[in-house]
Formats: structure tokens, C-alpha cells, sequence
């Protein structure tokens, strides 16, 4: 039987990646929708302010809720489910007639998102068997895939077809989530002791091999990773515009790369880490973002600051995965509260911390903001070179240092 989970599942992955992707898609095509609601509904700054909170709160930070109780009860039909309500949210909130209704439909959204990705999260690490990085990276990408396709999607349909437009996106999540439905047996079967498994350890009160410390810190790291990548979402494109003279489109077409780049770093993270070990890909990817965000502050021409904005994309979403399967393996009992935090929680945080950077931008220019994203990565190494192997880790090197103390024996 332990034979059977040690192969990649790459149905399973494919099925679970192209979830994660639709979910995100619906959480990334409402910031997309904003300028639309502004124009044709007349909705104020702090209206639309109050939406994208709301699809904040309800699609982020409180994932580790939704986490927490799967980890005591399979709740499998939420990856259906959670896509499903993704789907109804943003194809209902652009044919809501009021402002009530649209708020109310964008939280359930958000709502179906957060119930996808702790369980989504649990069945890829099932699915990945003994290569987790690799596994984990192909779920990811999907997440990553699918914030980029938000903005592509809507803003395309909404011009043809008016604000109904957002029907027509929803379609595409509706039809994955059909697809997730029909597959599902097939993942709970497969993966049926290991589920089982999960849930009885968390049932039982057994805490015996989980590190909260070092999740906490875990937590920590994943949180200023995430107020870089948001705060570069944020105000990348505006430096390009007033420090270079660029067109709002290069600024934005920077941006694109960035995030595409990102992608592209999620998969080959996940490689290094079946190779090279969590540790050392997620100490690896914050050492790489120090000489190039300062590089990217120094750059003397656009296209350059763009060739390097990019590169910073790839290797700050490197660890994306990573920060996922150590979280996981520090909290062995309770993944899906482990996949709610490092998925979830942290991203959110970063999302208030976009806004606290936009009030700093406020009051003491947007240069100090560039500045103070520049010097997070150093606060994020210091904060990451106290974590500790994973139990996982741990036991994969004692068999090599017993070979090497055999060796080293006269």
C-alpha cells in the first residue's frame, strides 16, 4: 500500500492545479472589475475600497478557519464546492443592482476561494507522494496562473458585453469545478488512508511532532515576502511612471512580466526542492532579492529596471510552494490550518500591509515606500535563518549521516 502513494499523481495535481487556478481567477478579476463598478455604477473610492476588503477578508485571512476544521473533519466536496462559490461570486457581481448585493456576493466569493485552498492544499500533498516540492510547485503554479488570468479575462468580456460580462467568466470556473466533482472519488480513494490518517492524529489531540515556533517564524517569513510582492504589485508600476517617464501600458506590461516570471520561479522552486532541500531554496530565493531590488532602485533606464523587476518576480515567488510544504511538515497534525496560514493568512496580511505602505506613500513619498520594500528581504533572511529542519527533513538526513559515520569509522 505505501507503494501506491509514493508515485506523483499527476491527474490528481492537474485536476487540484486547475482549481487553484479558477479559484484565483475569481479572486484576481475583482480588482479588475473596480474601474468598471466606478464608471458604470457610480460606486465611490470607499465603496469599491470596502469590496476589495471584503473579498480580502473573506478569501485569505480566514482560510486557517476553514483549516482548522478540516483537519478534524474530511471535508473533500469543499474543493468542488469552494470553486463553485468562487464562480457564483464574481459572475453575480456584475448584475447585482446594488451596492448591498454586490458586497454580499463578492464575500461569498471570497468565501468559496478560503474554503478551496485548505483542502486543495491537503489532497496535492497527498497527490505528490514522496516529491512534494515538485508536486506542490504544480498546485501553486495554478494559484499564480490564475491571479494573472483575472485581469486578462474580465477586462475583455466586461468591454464586449457590459458588466454581464462576468458571467461569462464565472462559465469557465463552473465547468472546473464539474470537472473537480466527477474526479473527486477517484482522489479520496486513492489517498483514503493517508486522509484518514491526517484526521485521526488531529482528532486524537496528538501534537507530539508539531513545531509551533518554528511556524510561527515560518508564518513571519511568509509574511514579508508577501508585503514585498504586494508592495511591488502596488507601486512598481507608479515608479516606472514618474522615476523613467514610462506609459501607464510599459509600466503595467512590467508588471505582467513580473508576475508571469513568478510563475515560471513557483515551478522551479519546486524542483530545487527535491534536490537541494526547503531550507536552502527558501534562504536561497530571499538572498537573491537583496542585490536585485537594489539593483532595480539604482537602475538607470526603464528597460532595465524592467529586466530586473522581473527577475525579482521569479525569485521572490520561488519559495511559494516551499513555504507550503514547511508549513505543513512544522504542523504535521493540522495541515489544513498549515495550508490556511501559509496560503492564506500571510498572503492577506500582505494586503493590509500594501495599504499601510500606500499611507507612508502619502506622507513621506513614494520613494520612501520603494525604499522600505528594498530593505524587507534583509529582515526576512534574518528571520529565516532561524528556521529549523522540518521533521520530514530531519528524518530524510539521518540515514545519510549514519552512511557517513560508517564511512568515517577506521
Amino acid at each position: 500500500m505505501e507503494t501506491a502513494f509514493r508515485d506523483l499523481d499527476r491527474r490528481g495535481l492537474a485536476a487540484l492545479a486547475s482549481g487553484h487556478a479558477v479559484a484565483d481567477l475569481c479572486q484576481g478579476a475583482v480588482p479588475a472589475l473596480i474601474p468598471f463598478l466606478i464608471s458604470e455604477r457610480g460606486y465611490s473610492y470607499g465603496a469599491v475600497g470596502a469590496l476589495l476588503l471584503f473579498v480580502t477578508v473573506g478569501s485569505s485571512i480566514i482560510q486557517p478557519a476553514f483549516g482548522a476544521v478540516s483537519d478534524r473533519v474530511s471535508m473533500a466536496w469543499l474543493i468542488p464546492v469552494g470553486v463553485a462559490l468562487a464562480a457564483v461570486g464574481i459572475g453575480l457581481a456584475g448584475v447585482m443592482p446594488n451596492f448591498g448585493l454586490t458586497a454580499l456576493v463578492v464575500g461569498v466569493g471570497g468565501l468559496g476561494v478560503a474554503a478551496f485552498h485548505p483542502e486543495g492544499a491537503r489532497y496535492a500533498n497527498y497527490a505528490s507522494g514522496t516529491r512534494r516540492g515538485t508536486g506542490m510547485s504544480l498546485f501553486s503554479v495554478g494559484g499564480n496562473a490564475g491571479f494573472a488570468l483575472g485581469p486578462i479575462l474580465i477586462t475583455p468580456a466586461v468591454l464586449a458585453f457590459g458588466l454581464s460580462g462576468t458571467l461569462l467568466v464565472a462559465a469557465l470556473p463552473l465547468l472546473v469545478a464539474i470537472v473537480l466533482a466527477f474526479e473527486l472519488p477517484k482522489l479520496k480513494a486513492r489517498n483514503a488512508d493517508l486522509a484518514h490518517a491526517s484526521t485521526a492524529r488531529a482528532a486524537s489531540g496528538d501534537r507530539s511532532e508539531d513545531e509551533l515556533g518554528a511556524f510561527g517564524m515560518l508564518t513571519a517569513v511568509v509574511s514579508v515576502r508577501s508585503w514585498i510582492y504586494f508592495g511591488l504589485q502596488s507601486f512598481a508600476p507608479i515608479w516606472f511612471i514618474r522615476e523613467y517617464g514610462a506609459s501607464e501600458a510599459l509600466a503595467n506590461g512590467f508588471l505582467a512580466a513580473m508576475l508571469v516570471a513568478g510563475a515560471i520561479g513557483t515551478l522551479v522552486g519546486g524542483q530545487l526542492v527535491d534536490r537541494v532541500g526547503r531550507r536552502a531554496v527558501l534562504v536561497g530565493s530571499i538572498v537573491a532579492q537583496i542585490p536585485l531590488l537594489l539593483a532595480f532602485m539604482l537602475a538607470p533606464s526603464e528597460l532595465i529596471a524592467g529586466v530586473l523587476l522581473t527577475a525579482i518576480g521569479f525569485v521572490t515567488v520561488m519559495s511559494f510552494s516551499v513555504s507550503v510544504i514547511m508549513g505543513q511538515e512544522y504542523l504535521p497534525s493540522r495541515i489544513g490550518i498549515a495550508s490556511g496560514v501559509t496560503m492564506g493568512f500571510a498572503i492577506g496580511v500582505g494586503g493590509v500591509a500594501a495599504a499601510v505602505l500606500g499611507a507612508v506613500a502619502d506622507a513621506a513619498g513614494l520613494e520612501t515606500v520603494m525604499w522600505i520594500v528594498a530593505a524587507l528581504p534583509l529582515l526576512g533572511l534574518a528571520l529565516a535563518r532561524t528556521l529549523p529542519l522540518t521533521p520530514e527533513e530531519a528524518r530524510r538526513s539521518r540515514p545519510s549521516r549514519a552512511a557517513t559515520a560508517r564511512t568515517a569509522e577506521p
